[in-house]
């Protein structure tokens, strides 16, 4: 399918306008926890440069697990975000809730669950089947 190929979703107007709030809502909401996780981190940093005297090997090690997992969060908020922001853009296309796989409809199950989700169950099992 092109880029520039019109869906025929079978939503109204309504119906859209309603699914894009709702995955608005979730990428702001993300945006802000985004924004909250940055913070904290750098907090965490300033204690850490701060207060690195006496600092034995276990302390050492802690302060690095606690930058990893903050990193890692850090990551993980950007990428939820990005899915959404996928999902927004597929929205405007009229390719939202279709996969990007086989082009067929997504479940409304699946992605009441998952609404950034891309691909139908079908797809994703053959991706992660590939992957493993």
């Amino acid at each position: 399918m092109l880029v520039h190929d019109t869906v025929d979703t079978g939503r109204s107007q309504a119906e859209i306008d309603q699914i894009r709030r709702s995955l608005q809502a979730r990428y702001d909401e993300l945006s802000a926890e985004y924004e909250q996780a940055v913070v904290q981190s750098q907090v965490l940093r300033l204690v850490e440069i701060g207060d690195t005297a006496g600092d034995d090997q276990a302390d050492s090690g802690t302060k690095t697990a606690e930058r990893d997992t903050a990193q890692s969060l850090l990551r993980t908020i950007l990428d939820r975000r990005a899915q959404y922001e996928h999902a927004l853009t597929r929205l405007e296309e009229g390719t939202y809730g279709f996969c990007e796989g086989c082009t067929a409809p997504i479940p409304v199950e699946r992605l009441e669950i998952f609404p950034s989700a891309t691909t139908c169950v079908t797809c994703k099992q053959n991706r992660e089947r590939r992957a493993a």
